[in-house]
């Protein structure tokens, strides 16, 4: 196969085995085509007030003060005097937009909601508001909006502030919730004086909206345990305690108004949210109104997170919900129908109501949910032939029937306690069924990608035995045999394409089925390759093969521990620094293996550190561009010492331009936060130069010399000057450390070059990226380029969590941009929080491509080698990859096999951008100065 079809077609599967994860297990659970359900009671509340606090975590509200006073005195005398309270349990990912999607529409969305984040629903879903007859919004344009798009009709109003309110970098944020608070008390008081409006609002069934942004604002900005996080919370309040009261004099006291106050999400001690974390999935809940249960005292109650003791709460009965139960709950006070999508069980003993209303608002509850079942079941049954359908049996026709009659006889006959028992084991079999019929092809489809793994993962190893080392001889193909191989394998794919196509299957099973099709066709055509090293294998001593799979074994799975515990990094590191002594290294090169031992050791030091973000340190990152600076000072002083022949005065300046942009990027890091220390915003003039130099590094570095020493000096400059605007603390200096082993590596591997006599040894000072290597000077792969394509997976990783675990959506710190910009921008922060995690990723890459040239190989042997470990992690990582258990398992799970996935794919690209930064010069055409290699 040609190198670019090959590389085209790898880059295809790859994105094919990221796709399917989502189809497999995160696919949407919406389906569409039910009948409304509504409780034939009259309900309790004629309109709601639910007061959303964004990024409120429940022991920041319900914990006590140093001094023993309330938090929020006014939501602390409800729940002692006046309401329920509990905990709302979130789920991953505890982001906006699926929190807000839980407790208005009340399901979940699927995981891969969060790269939608903050953006209207791409599908249409029922929520409370769309059941309302008005409802009336006020809050962020980020997230009101999703709702008003996705209701029928013209019944649901917003009133957003602007977007660059959302500013981290403001003097405080607390002033978003002031902005809601008090255009709520200027709508009321116009509507005195409007009688269209005042006559809405009097109607029944009304919903008023209020999504306060100020605490997560704060909460990004200055930490959880902040003096302003802290603060916002006694604004929110008070502001909560005038808008109650202005309510109900509004309406006369009429006591037909019901209040909720509640959070999408937490936030954890350094800022962030997204993962599954306790402080980010526990958020308060206090509910108090009409129909709302008065507070219930009680002697003892059991919760394993041991909190009520330290709220001072113990004696007061604490109501636990999933986040999705709180929809249900809003649609029974006020008596609209049950959101169609929701999945959440009515919370009754939030309810003050006869048992005869609360037994009807189970069973539409009930009813509402088995409906969802019986779509999902049709829609299952449609697309699998009925030989091969298997029905959920604890919920058969029969059973149903049976059960939704008994339900209705146990009401008849005032069994209520009976009834809502009944209807809760309902809900809970629809439910079951509901997630089975969700997941009936999972086994089927992740079987077809396992096998296309497998074939793919061989097919790759065969390649590289066959072109790129001296195993096996070349046999000339038997055309019959081929023949037959092709028509057996097109009819293969030809039934399955038939057996797709008549249970009319998606497009994308057609992709996952028939994908290990052509890689296993191409994997057999192989034989002859497989037989001969076979032969060889056996050959060879047996105890040195099993050794060298054993060592092969264990130096995959200590990449796969990794992913979990960042201290296995520092392992791998310290068993790379006894490399020099165990292959007798140190002996031809003692100063290089000594250098190369305390790199090693300086680098096992970073994953051992917390993860980057926790506890910023502004004066680390200054003293890392300063170190930046001396040591380009040194290696400039030795350049111009240096007799190099090849050296140009004028490329000198280059250097100089790249290290004043160093100096630059550092005083403006410390300008900066010093700025937003003190409540000033983010200086324009700063932004103008973060921004600048962004754009100005890569040019910069084009425009330096290709000399292997001083290109990758410029990278480095480059690199750090950027990297130095992302940094709040000690990972300013990872890069040096990273660079340092990069550049020592570059070395020891000349030294072992020599040591296995595979090529005389180059001269480094001179090498030059940009001359041609004579492509009959490659040599063949040796067993010793498994371990070098082995180190520079190790250090991708080690670049990608040396300084914390990005596999988790939760260890990115906001304040890493806060030098481009502070205004929320979820993924303009983004694509520069990834940018940033990158550039290690870059350092490494520019390093492996100097050892594959320097070593005379051909890019794409090493790189095959690569790809197939990357490969073999993957396939771990895909067999890892849950949809239960905790949300934080889940979530890690499948952040891990993205991850895994889109390093192979990124490896790829970043190969390509390796070569460009590596090769290409800017500037007056020159001429080329060829050397020996």
């Amino acid at each position: 196969m040609d190198i670019p079809v090959f590389i085209l077609a790898g880059l295809l599967v790859h994105c094919v085995f990221l796709v399917s994860i989502f189809d497999i297990y995160f696919s949407s659970p919406l389906v569409h085509g039910m009948t409304p359900q509504q409780t034939p009671l009259p309900p309790p509340a004629k309109r709601l007030v639910l007061f959303v606090a964004d990024g409120l975590r429940a022991d920041s509200l319900y914990e006590l003060n140093s001094n023993g006073t309330p938090r929020a005195p006014y939501l602390r005398s409800i729940l002692e005097n006046n309401g329920s309270w509990g905990i709302s349990h979130t789920r991953v990912p505890t982001e906006s937009r699926p929190g807000h999607v839980a407790l208005i529409a009340g399901f979940y969305e699927d995981v891969s909601a969060v790269a939608k984040g903050w953006k209207e629903n791409p599908v249409e879903f029922d929520s409370v508001f769309n059941e309302s007859k008005y409802t009336w919004s006020w809050g962020s344009p980020d997230i009101l909006p999703m709702f008003a798009k996705g209701a029928t009709g013209d019944h649901v109003y917003t009133f957003c502030y602007a977007a660059e309110s959302e500013d981290f970098g403001a003097e405080d944020a607390a002033k978003l919730d002031i902005w809601v608070f008090d255009h709520v008390k200027s709508f009321f008081n116009s509507s005195r004086s409007n009688q269209t409006l005042f006559s809405a609002l009097n109607e029944e069934k009304v919903v008023l909206f209020l999504h306060l942004l100020g605490i997560d604002t704060n909460g990004h900005a200055h930490r959880p345990n902040s003096r302003e996080y802290q603060e916002n919370i006694k604004q929110v309040d008070e502001g909560v305690k005038e808008i109650a009261s202005l309510i109900d004099d509004f309406y006369g006291n009429d006591g037909k108004t019901a209040f909720i106050l509640t959070s999408d999400h937490g936030m954890t001690d350094w800022g962030s949210h997204g993962a599954g974390h306790p402080s980010e999935t526990l958020t308060p809940l206090i509910v108090w109104g009409a129909g709302v249960n008065y507070p219930q005292q009680v002697t003892s109650q059991f919760f394993e997170d041991n909190f009520l003791k330290e709220w001072k709460l113990e004696n007061l009965k604490r109501i636990d919900v999933n986040q999705a139960d709180v929809a249900p709950l809003m649609a029974s006070l006020i008596g609209v129908p049950f959101p169609l999508n929701s999945v959440g069980t009515l919370p009754l003993e939030y309810l003050n109501s006869s048992a005869h209303f609360k037994a009807e608002s189970m069973f539409t509850n009930a009813v509402q949910i088995l409906e969802q079942f019986k779509v999902k079941m049709s829609q299952k049954k449609k697309t699998t032939l009925s030989f091969l359908f298997t029905p959920f049996k604890p919920l058969s026709d029969f059973e149903q029937i049976n059960l939704l009659k008994k339900i209705r006889l146990y009401i008849q006959q005032q069994k209520y306690d009976e009834a809502v028992a009944l209807c809760k084991t309902l809900i809970n079999l629809a439910l079951e069924g509901l997630s089975y019929y969700h997941k009936y092809d999972r086994l089927f489809l992740g079987l077809s990608i396992a096998v296309g793994f497998v074939g793919w993962t061989t097919y790759v190893i065969l390649v590289i035995i066959k072109a790129h080392t001296n195993l096996t001889k070349t046999v000339p193909t038997n055309e019959k045999k081929s023949t037959v191989l092709f028509y057996s394998f097109a009819s293969a794919g030809m039934i399955i394409a038939f057996f797709l196509l008549i249970q009319t299957c998606p497009w994308t099973y057609y992709v996952y089925c028939l994908l290990p099709v052509p890689v296993w066709y191409a994997v057999l055509r192989e034989i002859p390759v497989i037989q001969d090293l076979a032969t060889n294998v056996l050959s060879l001593h047996m105890g040195q093969s099993i050794g060298f799979l054993l060592v092969c074994i264990l130096g995959i799975e200590i990449l796969v521990f990794s992913f979990f515990y960042r201290s296995a990094l520092t392992i791998g590191l310290l068993v790379f620094a006894g490399w020099p002594v165990i292959t007798q290294l140190w002996i031809q090169a003692k100063t290089k293996a000594l250098i190369w031992t305390l790199l090693c050791v300086l680098l096992a030091v970073f994953p051992l550190m917390p993860v980057v973000g926790r506890e910023p340190n502004i004066p680390l990152v200054i003293a890392a561009g300063l170190l930046t600076l001396l040591i380009s000072f040194f290696s400039l002083a030795s350049l111009c010492k240096s007799e190099n022949k090849y050296r140009d005065n004028e490329d000198l300046k280059v250097y100089f331009y790249q290290m004043f942009s160093v100096a630059l990027s550092t005083y403006v890091v410390s300008s900066t936060h010093n700025s937003l220390k003190n409540k000033q915003g983010l200086p324009v003039m700063n932004q103008i130069i973060s921004w600048m130099t962004l754009v100005s590094s890569p040019v910069l570095l084009l425009l330096s010399p290709t000399f292997l020493f001083q290109r990758l000096f410029s990278i480095l400059l480059s690199l750090m000057s950027t990297y130095l605007l992302f940094s709040t603390g000690y990972e300013a200096l990872f890069p040096l450390a990273l660079f340092g082993l990069m550049f020592a590596w570059i070395n020891m591997e000349q030294e072992a070059l020599q040591h296995y006599g595979l090529s005389l040894k180059p001269k480094l000072a001179v090498f030059n990226f940009t001359c041609a290597v004579d492509i009959t000077q490659f040599r063949q792969l040796h067993l010793d380029d498994v371990r070098r394509s082995f180190f520079f997976v190790f250090f991708i990783v080690t670049a990608f969590f040396g300084t914390g675990n990005i596999a988790s959506i939760n260890s990115f710190d906001p304040a890493s941009v806060y030098c481009f910009l502070t205004v929320f921008s979820p993924f303009m922060m983004g694509g520069l929080l990834l940018l940033k995690v990158a550039i290690p990723f870059v350092l490494v890459s520019c390093a492996f491509e100097a050892v594959q040239v320097t070593t005379q190989l051909s890019s794409k042997s090493l790189f095959l080698i690569v790809l197939v470990i990357s490969d073999i992690m993957a396939l771990h990582f895909f067999f890892l990859v849950q949809d239960y258990g905790s949300w934080l398992d889940i979530g890690t799970s499948i952040s891990h096999y993205v991850l895994v996935m889109s390093l192979t794919i990124f490896m790829m690209v970043m190969n390509g951008l390796a070569q460009l930064l590596t090769t290409q010069r800017l500037g007056h055409p020159r001429r080329t100065k060829h050397h020996s290699t």
